[in-house]
């Protein structure tokens, strides 16, 4: 997608530098930094902290910062350490675990003088299978959208929620992929931007919006259930951070809230993901485990001073008990459909079924 009209992707890779380059997410909307990753403890810091952020871009991360990791010792026990502690950065989100899975059985039968060659090989495939996936979801999804009825102005009223778009991925997003799917091919369309608190992610979908040139508006998060009732939007697209077998689907907190309203109001509540966040392992919504994130993040708020130094004011007493879930839960009986790069199906085992037979399915 575009930067100041020149396509730009989230992550650079350097194989014969050992570095990747990544955007710095936490210094968005108000500047634009680039961070050289060059070792394990990097990459995991920038997963941890955020700096990285999106579950398919997580797991790409992750995964060049495995290939990172091997630069200098490729024996098992350096494999394993690797894996280890990339898979404790964050516990919801599967393309993380999806990603350093397949790097293992790609590098644990080879010799280890191999490896490393190996695992910026197989980085570089996950990574170009990211944005082959996402452009298809937003073919998909594009679909979807042309059968939906505008508004008399002609405009296709979207909400979405938290980042799904390009910045969340390598390349093109998942929830936001039909929506510039529908911009470039001249369908007019309008991006309802919730805020996305406590980290405010949706300021960087409106940023990234606009460098695109794609209409929008922000709003507070708790203003989407009276635009849903007042039939100001026409359709709702989250992105996932895990959809179990099931078609339940873990999203940024506050997404069940927004499947509610449309269930209210008979809007279509889509969920657009790869399938690399799809759990097939896992049953249900009850079995993915929700992350609980510092209470610090919903008792200060992060921004610029006038000058435009990065800051942070204290809106709660230190001591003041604070919870701060990363994500909640959407059951599958809330949702429309699931948008993969393998087309639409319901949210079900059985709809999975029909775009995945070659999973295991009870």
């Amino acid at each position: 997608m575009n930067i100041d009209g020149l396509p730009t992707r989230t992550l650079r890779a350097h194989p014969e530098r050992r570095v990747i380059d990544i955007i710095d997410q936490t210094a968005l909307p108000l500047t634009l930094r680039w961070l050289r990753i060059g070792t394990l403890a990097a990459a995991a810091q920038a997963i941890r902290a955020m700096q990285v952020r999106g579950a398919p871009l997580i797991g790409a991360t992750a995964a060049y910062g495995l290939a990172i990791a091997l630069g200098d010792d490729a024996a098992d026990q350096r494999l394993d350490e690797a894996v280890a502690t990339l898979g404790a950065t964050r516990p919801t989100a599967v393309n993380l675990r999806w990603a350093l899975a397949r790097m293992r059985q790609r590098l644990s039968p080879i010799a280890p003088a191999l490896r490393e060659t190996a695992a910026w090989a197989e980085a570089a495939a996950i990574a170009e299978e990211d944005v082959a996936q996402n452009w298809a979801i937003g073919e998909h999804g594009l679909g979807l959208l042309r059968q939906l009825k505008t508004r008399r102005d002609g405009v296709l009223n979207v909400m979405t929620h938290c980042n799904a778009g390009w910045l969340a991925t390598v390349d093109y997003g998942t929830a936001l992929a039909p929506v510039y799917a529908a911009h470039d091919s001249g369908l007019a369309v309008h991006v309802w931007v919730s805020e996305t608190r406590p980290r405010n992610q949706g300021l960087l979908t409106a940023w990234e919006l606009a460098q695109h040139g794609v209409p929008h508006t922000v709003i507070a998060d708790n203003a989407a259930g009276i635009l849903l009732c007042q039939r100001q939007v026409d359709v709702v697209i989250t992105g996932a951070d895990r959809i179990a077998a099931n078609g339940d689907v873990a999203n940024k907190v506050g997404t069940y809230l927004k499947a509610l309203a449309c269930a209210d109001n008979q809007i279509p509540f889509y969920v657009a993901a790869p399938r690399s966040t799809l759990d097939f392992a896992c049953p249900d919504g009850a079995a993915i485990p929700i992350e609980e994130r510092d209470g610090d993040e919903l008792r200060r708020v992060r921004g610029f001073d006038p000058n435009g130094v990065p800051s942070a004011l204290l809106q709660l007493p230190a001591g003041e008990a604070v919870s701060n879930p990363a994500f909640d839960v959407t059951p599958a009986r809330l949702i429309s459909a699931l948008i993969t790069e393998r087309g639409v199906c319901l949210a079900s085992a059985a709809g999975l079924k029909t775009l995945y037979p070659e999973e295991g399915h009870d």
